[in-house]
């Protein structure tokens, strides 16, 4: 399918509107459409435009962009002329707080983005869990495991196991180095992770017998036809069991840090004010 540019979609953007009786005088050349006196021009339309259109996608694009802008135009035209004069003044004031709002936390946004301080120590992490902690509750399991998935014909299955369960620094070397070859795994087993995410991970274990058998300390080899499963549950926390710092400290960054985008912008609002005032740009009359 041939595909052309923007410059050659605008000659074609010109043909359609001609077409349409959009165009008649040469101080128009600019404008593609019109709407009473309201105008579509050229250079809004390509910061629309889409790249690599061909001939007849083009046109379409065209005609359908130019037709939808006219019919917003025309229903908001007709708005004004049949709504309320009330809900016109309160559609008005909503437009220019949301214009007023947009400035704003835009100019804020790149204030704070400059200022704001994101390195957050150990003990704010610590001070900030102690006093709201109560607030964390587990709504699900979670479970601190590690698992090898391993074909049932490996020729050191035993040897594996054995490292397996054991699990010392030098076991723990031995089975990263060798876990190529599994299946599936993850030795990490300090991190807390969701039941659920366990058992996604794991859909053999997804039978109510063998979710029983996740219990902290235990060892489990499950099997199917092909493979054999090696799961060691080190910890498991249950629902409504106070949720452990390590599993929420992404929360706790986010409390930590919008607390300081609050005084950041407070501050800043006294300074506006105070550096208006002393520049008398910022008078209050009695």
């Amino acid at each position: 399918m041939m595909c052309i540019g923007k410059k050659s979609l605008l000659l074609i953007l010109l043909f359609v509107v001609c077409s349409c009786s959009f165009f008649g005088k040469k101080e128009q050349e600019k404008s593609i459409a019109r709407v009473n006196e309201v105008y579509l021009y050229e250079s809004d339309f390509i910061k629309h435009l889409p790249e690599n259109l061909s001939v007849k996608d083009s046109t379409l694009f065209a005609n359908q962009y130019i037709n939808n802008w006219a019919t917003k135009q025309l229903l908001k035209q007709h708005a004004i002329l049949n709504l309320d004069e009330s809900k016109l003044e309160t559609f008005e004031q909503l437009a220019q707080d949301y214009k007023l709002e947009l400035y704003t936390n835009a100019y804020l946004d790149a204030i704070i983005t400059k200022q704001l301080n994101t390195e957050i120590s150990n003990s704010e992490f610590d001070t900030l869990y102690k006093y709201s902690k109560q607030n964390f509750k587990l709504n699900e399991e979670l479970l601190k495991y590690r698992y090898i998935c391993l074909e049932k014909d490996y020729k050191d299955l035993k040897s594996i196991k054995e490292k397996f369960k054991r699990f010392d620094n030098e076991d723990k070397v031995v089975l990263d180095s060798l876990s190529i070859q599994f299946n599936s795994f993850m030795l990490n087993d300090s991190l807390w992770v969701k039941k659920s995410l366990v058992i996604k991970t794991l859909p053999i274990i997804n039978t109510p017998k063998n979710i029983q058998l996740l219990k902290k300390s235990n060892f489990l080899q499950f099997e199917d036809s092909i493979r054999v499963y090696l799961v060691r549950v080190n910890d498991l926390l249950k629902r409504n069991e106070q949720a452990p710092q390590e599993y929420v400290k992404r929360t706790l960054e986010q409390i930590i840090l919008n607390k300081r985008k609050l005084k950041l912008i407070k501050q800043l609002e006294i300074d506006v004010r105070k550096d208006a005032i002393q520049n008398k740009e910022f008078e209050i009359y009695n």
